[in-house]
């Protein structure tokens, strides 16, 4: 009988993403071929602090909304260096071998290339992008910044720090409106307002600014909402692209995991067959330009003369049951526990050429 792989399942995080990151993390383990993984469930409460979640309970109740331990002898670390076990317990006692960790950490401090240079220190295959794939697709500037060096097509946008002075005719000026305020690195549509009023803007400024000290403010684009999944290394596809039919002002926090009817997904979205190709070939392009690996869900707006415009690209985008990564490659052929398969297999043969690498002369 062929040995199962240990995968340790990385869920929670600090981010104000961390109740979406449970979801998800169920969704892949349920998933998962239970003949050909053994799961190693690894949890991080809200203050980023590590735990073992020891026969994966967090994971199998579906009530449990976020990580807490009252048991400190659960806690655990990961140890940088070339051991074998480099995930032990507050005892000191290694965990034992571990053959690749999925991180399903949205946002900040998961998402962003903090855990993914970690995990590169523990000499620990991982799925999804690496270190510098995943912070410039957290940075919402940076990533839109080399997405125009690329000649790759994006809506008009600003970007201002906490000490800047932000004028709102100034940014109507350039931007027009409605404009939307957005923390500059945080995801799943949290601290987002739309803006179409001078009275709205300084609260909009200050809510962006609750998570983060960097603020983009981007042009309303008039267009179709549509998104591709890519997967791959080197050599990455595209999936067939969906679309979201939002139901209300726009796609918010709440339209998307909250309110039922927020949103509706059309998946494979209803395109002429130049704008399919055309969408696929720029997520393709996008995933390139912007270092990514593993996996990424590109965002789009199509607009009515045909003009494809790239929103952003999530490294590590939702795995819940209504989430569009996993099903628009289902549309496309690749069903979710392939997909899982598939994803994992890419993180060791990623780890495996970094690992032929010289490091020394």
């Amino acid at each position: 009988m062929k040995k199962k792989l240990h995968v340790a399942i990385l869920f929670g995080g600090k981010s104000a993403e961390h109740e979406i990151s449970l979801i998800s993390a169920r969704n892949i383990v349920e998933a998962m071929d239970q003949k050909k993984y053994q799961v190693v469930a690894i949890a991080i409460d809200q203050q980023g602090r590590w735990y073992l979640d020891d026969g994966g309970r967090l994971l199998r109740d579906k009530k449990i909304s976020k990580v807490e331990f009252k048991d400190p002898k659960k806690a655990a670390a990961v140890m940088p260096g070339d051991s074998a076990t480099p995930v032990v317990r507050r005892s000191g006692a290694a965990l034992g071998a571990i053959d690749v960790v999925f991180p399903i950490l949205h946002g900040p401090f998961g998402e962003d290339g903090t855990v993914q240079g970690l995990l590169k220190l523990a000499n620990l295959p991982f799925v999804g992008a690496g270190v510098l794939g995943s912070a410039v697709g957290m940075d919402k500037d940076v990533m839109k910044r080399l997405l125009r060096d690329a000649k790759i097509p994006i809506g008009k946008f600003l970007v201002f720090a906490r000490a800047d002075k932000i004028s709102f005719a100034k940014v109507k000026n350039t931007l027009g409106t409605p404009l939307f305020v957005k923390p500059a690195n945080l995801g799943s549509s949290v601290g987002i307002s739309k803006v179409a009023k001078p009275a709205q803007f300084a609260g909009a400024v200050k809510e962006a600014f609750r998570y983060d000290n960097k603020i983009i403010i981007e042009e309303f684009i008039q267009g179709r909402e549509i998104e591709c999944s890519v997967l791959g290394n080197d050599r990455p596809i595209a999936s067939l692209p969906g679309e979201i039919v939002v139901n209300r002002d726009f796609y918010s926090y709440d339209a998307k995991y909250v309110d039922g009817n927020g949103a509706r997904l059309e998946i494979p979205a209803s395109l002429p067959p130049a704008i399919v190709k055309k969408v696929r070939a720029i997520a393709v392009r996008a995933y390139k330009a912007l270092c990514c690996e593993g996996m990424g869900r590109i965002d789009f707006f199509v607009q009515r003369n045909g003009r494809v415009l790239v929103n952003e690209i999530n490294t590590i985008p939702g795995f819940t049951k209504i989430s569009m990564y996993p099903k628009m490659w289902e549309a496309s052929g690749i069903s979710y526990p392939r997909l899982i398969d598939r994803l994992i297999q890419l993180a060791i043969q990623r780890h495996r050429s970094e690992r032929r690498l010289r490091t020394s002369r």
